[in-house]
């Protein structure tokens, strides 16, 4: 063997292994890591050589360009692509979309979590000098929803003098107050170990790469807790399902960063602590290639006859089942002034649902929502979808210069020129009540949540004056629940005229609080 090709085989063993150690490219088919090795190998023969070795460069280009095109390119594959996303139902909204729980609207976005979160850190100066946070992902803990961030290291001698960090922080997504710093569970302090910010064979990339996942396509590392609050990395396991396209989730591998250990489970096999299985990116694509190539590839390209795209952003969202999905809305190409619909798909299975509902994207809505109080500067967060008296509606919080939640408000998809806001759920919730009675819009909440009905005789009645609006608050006779009731003439001209003894009928939705938001109201003594 000649002198330049022992020089070329040591460079390219040298190279492989700089390689393999600082990029881990995954080594199978369908990812570009071997191909854009080997490309990069053959330009390195190519001028050793003097350009005489040409045969790596030409091998490199074949597997870099050509076959994933042949492979993957959409207009070889539009089928394929479109059917990815798996079989999609469409429902309708209203039925089968479970109805708004007031105590599970989130008021806390993930940049508010992270200034909360930052603002307990940097309490305690002693922890806050040595570590920072990780990326906040939403989860359900115990039916409650939170912001998580991992505590990570702030730098490679801060790794060196430690064996890891002390825990992590959980913000509530409900509730601005209920901020956590988590550092020991059942009296045991806790040490993240194998974490994305850790150095050489900690660093959690590098160590499940070096622990047989070298072949296998890992991502979307989510920070989670199981319902006794141990901490996990929640790993993606994905395959490529068309030539070097359609990234496509088929298990996970959870990771305890504190001891090391792996376990990996197919989509069957799944616990059910854990909520993050689909990453976002992938289904974003998947919808988008379902909506796009409704008609094939050329559609999509020309005509774009009923092609749909979703809407800029995505959201994590929860149901009344405590399931997860990611949410979307749905415009048609080329016009994104509005919606036609929105997606549900669920981010552990995969089920997806189509809901055909036009209106307002979440871009218009936010705007709409910071139109109500524009002399404030206010900015809204992204809106997320509820069904709120069987109507889909956006909820919204609005924050000030400094970042903290202000308002909260409440705007129809269908018509985003109806806004209610207020500075609490409630007081948003009932505004945006009086706001769709005064519109004339035929809303009927008995339908959507379990409500008690009374009659009996006004004990006491009195009203008050807010911001130009009158509401009323009435206590009933003989009522054992001692609750307050309240209204105001948008739901029943009666109110006005009700008097201390009066007999009327009331409706009210279920609930163990003291103020109550009445449903129905009737004064029988007229």
């Amino acid at each position: 063997m000649s002198n330049i090709y022992k020089l070329l085989i040591s460079i390219t063993v040298v190279f492989g292994m700089f390689t393999l150690y600082f990029f881990r490219p995954t080594l199978a088919y369908g990812f570009f890591g071997i191909p854009f090795f080997i490309f990069m190998v053959g330009l390195i023969w190519l001028f050793i050589s003097d350009f005489r070795i040409k045969t790596p460069i030409y091998i490199g280009v074949v597997m870099l360009i050509l076959i994933p095109f042949i492979t993957s390119f959409g207009g070889f594959h539009a089928d394929s692509y479109k059917n990815l996303l798996g079989k999609v139902e469409t429902k309708e909204f209203s039925q089968d979309v479970s109805p708004i729980d007031i105590h599970k609207v989130r008021v806390v976005d993930e940049a508010l979590a992270e200034k909360l979160g930052e603002k307990l850190l940097g309490s305690n100066p002693a922890l806050g000098s040595i570590v920072q946070l990780g990326e906040f992902n939403i989860q359900l803990v115990n039916e409650k929803l939170y912001w998580v961030s991992p505590l990570l290291h702030s730098g490679i001698f801060k790794w060196a003098n430690s064996e890891g960090t002390p825990g992590f922080i959980m913000v509530s997504a409900t509730n601005p107050t209920d901020v956590r710093l988590v550092e020991e569970i059942n009296g045991k302090q806790l040490v993240i170990k194998y974490q994305p910010n850790a150095y050489f064979g900690e660093n959690l990339s590098r160590y499940m790469y070096f622990n047989g996942y070298a072949t296998r396509g890992l991502t979307d590392y989510s920070f989670e807790l199981d319902e006794d609050l141990n901490p996990y990395y929640v790993i993606t396991l994905y395959e490529k399902t068309i030539g070097y396209g359609g990234s496509n989730a088929v298990g996970v591998v959870i990771v305890d960063p504190q001891t090391g250990d792996i376990k990996e489970y197919t989509m069957n096999e799944i616990p059910s602590w854990v909520d993050r299985v689909q990453p976002e990116n992938f289904i974003t694509n998947q919808i988008d290639d379902w909506g796009q190539y409704v008609h094939g590839w050329l559609n999509s390209i020309f005509s774009q006859k009923d092609a749909l795209t979703s809407s800029k952003g995505m959201s994590l969202v929860y149901g009344a089942d405590n399931k997860s999905y990611w949410y979307t809305g749905m415009t048609s190409v080329g016009k994104d002034g509005s919606t036609v619909g929105f997606m549900l798909v669920n981010t552990k299975t995969k089920a997806s649902k189509w809901y055909k509902q036009s209106g307002a994207t979440e871009s218009k809505a936010a705007k709409s929502a910071e139109g109500e109080v524009q002399e404030k500067g206010y900015v809204a967060t992204s809106p997320i979808l509820y069904n709120v008296l069987g109507l889909a509606t956006y909820v919204t919080t609005l924050k000030d210069g400094e970042g903290l939640v202000k308002l909260v408000a409440f705007v129809s998809v269908e018509n985003y020129s109806m806004v209610g806001t207020g500075k609490t759920i409630k007081a948003a919730l009932r505004s945006y009540k009086s706001i769709l009675s005064a519109s004339g819009n035929k809303t009927n909440l008995s339908s959507n949540y379990e409500t008690t009905k009374l009659k009996g005789l006004v004990e006491r009645i009195s009203k008050d004056i807010k911001k130009g609006d009158t509401f009323y608050y009435i206590k009933i006779k003989d009522d054992n629940t001692n609750k307050i009731y309240m209204t105001n003439s948008i739901l029943s001209d009666d109110i006005v005229l009700t008097q201390v003894g009066d007999k009327v009928s009331i409706e009210y939705e279920t609930s163990e609080t003291k103020y109550i938001d009445l449903v129905n109201f009737s004064n029988e003594t007229f």
